[in-house]
């Protein structure tokens, strides 16, 4: 073992764990937005709406406004099969299709009430294509919305690294 290539590496790679953060520190969920997708634009309004459906904004704040919609495109974009990526593209079309058929609009334009009609009936459909569609999206737009930095820090109380170190604690033995 060469000790002095095994230190140099040790060194660069300590020097670039320590520029991470505050490299990352300036990422925001904008930045998300300027990256080419394979999703069309149609696409992406449709997967944004099926994101707004599943965690509405209510009260609090929702899947939109802590950026699920971009987490999803990108999620799919850069971590699913090309299989995958074409089923969720094929069920967003046909999802739109579903809703112009039905009630006239695109799914988009339907109200809260249309488009939760729309998704349940793919939930329980028969098709396997269209449960895994509705399963993927309803399983990573709620990973996407705990995961958020607002969701995390407002209301899951999570406490960002290293935490509070409790010193010398006496031990009752």
């Amino acid at each position: 073992m060469n000790r002095r290539t095994s230190l140099k590496n040790l060194l660069v790679a300590t020097g670039g764990l320590i520029a991470l953060p505050a490299w990352a520190q300036e990422w925001s969920i904008s930045d998300l937005s300027k990256l080419p997708s394979a999703f069309l634009a149609s696409h992406q309004e449709i997967l944004a709406s099926v994101a707004d459906t599943i965690i509405p904004p209510g009260n609090s704040i929702g899947a939109l406004s802590v950026g699920v919609d971009k987490f999803l495109q990108k999620l799919i974009d850069n971590c699913y099969d090309a299989d995958v990526q074409e089923n969720v593209r094929t069920q967003l079309s046909a999802l739109d299709d579903n809703a112009k058929n039905t009630y006239g609009n695109p799914f988009r334009s339907c109200d809260q009430l249309q488009r939760e009609t729309l998704l349940t009936k793919m939930s329980v459909s028969e098709n396997q294509k269209e449960k895994d569609f509705f399963d993927l999206m309803k399983s990573e737009t709620i990973r996407g919305f705990n995961t958020s930095r607002e969701v995390m820090l407002q209301y899951l109380n999570y406490k960002i690294l290293p935490g509070h170190f409790y010193g010398c604690v006496d031990v009752n033995a």
